[in-house]
């Protein structure tokens, strides 16, 4: 019991610290190229990092073996959001240059608008998968999945310690 206690303490802490990515802020306005604006992680990194949180969640909801049955829909679509949103996040840093260096406000405003859109869309989809295991959730469940899923999806940098250390 200890040991799983420790294990999903741990992976609670990884979770906390939020390390997402997001294509919903705007790229940082400096000349920096986007591996120091990005807190030096790596494609890699981000794919560990989604792993733990992915994980995290999981443990922390303790399933039962009925319930682990909608746990395979749910986690895909919770990948594939996690996917799109570090494909538009690259899209993003490859566009803002370009509307930086011209002052194009506007564009920047329809950047933005496109991938809050693309965003609804995705965060619709994953709802629609997570509800089939959310309905088989006990309240104490419900109320972990909630703070856990929030911190999968939480944006990249709000709050994030690294943003504060040297790397």
């Amino acid at each position: 019991m200890r040991k799983q206690l420790i294990t999903l303490m741990s992976a609670a802490m990884l979770a906390a610290a939020g390390l997402s990515g997001t294509a919903f802020a705007a790229p940082p306005a400096t000349d920096q190229p986007a591996e120091a604006s990005d807190h030096g992680f790596s494609p890699e990194d981000r794919a560990a990092f989604l792993d733990a949180r992915v994980a995290a969640l999981k443990v922390g909801l303790k399933l039962t073996v009925a319930q682990e049955k909608s746990w395979p829909a749910f986690e895909t679509a919770l990948r594939e959001v996690a996917k799109a949103r570090a494909d538009r996040r690259a899209d993003m840093h490859e566009k803002w240059d370009d509307i930086h260096e011209h002052h194009n406000v506007i564009e920047g405003l329809r950047l933005r608008s496109q991938g809050l859109t693309a965003r609804g869309v995705e965060l619709g989809k994953l709802a629609d998968a997570a509800k089939p295991l959310f309905d088989s959730l006990d309240d104490a469940q419900k109320h972990r999945f909630a703070v856990l899923l929030f911190h999968v999806l939480k944006p990249h940098g709000h709050g994030h310690w690294a943003m504060h250390t040297k790397h």
